[in-house]
């Protein structure tokens, strides 16, 4: 098990390597200076997440470093480790005020 208990590597990799821009149920905005430039970066994020079908669009800006990731927050819940991932990005996301 991972940092936050998932066994999925993919999703802590992903997660240690980003800035949780915003999270709303279905809707995260994650941010790392390792996609910009980087379409081949961002090209295999698209495909990892279009690996799960609770994921249903991923659009990566290579120009500003971001990624913002749209799901089902209800198909998401039902998933055990994808409800971890998201109840990790909802505690960590930045706090704006």
């Amino acid at each position: 098990m991972g940092f936050f208990g998932l066994a999925n590597v993919k999703w802590e990799f992903i997660l240690r390597a980003v800035q949780i821009s915003s999270y709303i149920p279905g809707r995260i905005r994650l941010r790392s200076s390792k996609l910009i430039g980087n379409t081949e970066l961002g090209n295999k994020l698209t495909t990892m997440a279009s690996e799960y079908p609770e994921i249903r669009k991923v659009e990566i800006n290579t120009t500003t470093g971001s990624a913002l990731i749209l799901y089902n927050a209800q198909a998401v819940r039902v998933n055990s480790q994808f409800a971890k991932v998201e109840q990790y990005i909802k505690m960590h996301a930045e706090r704006r005020g």
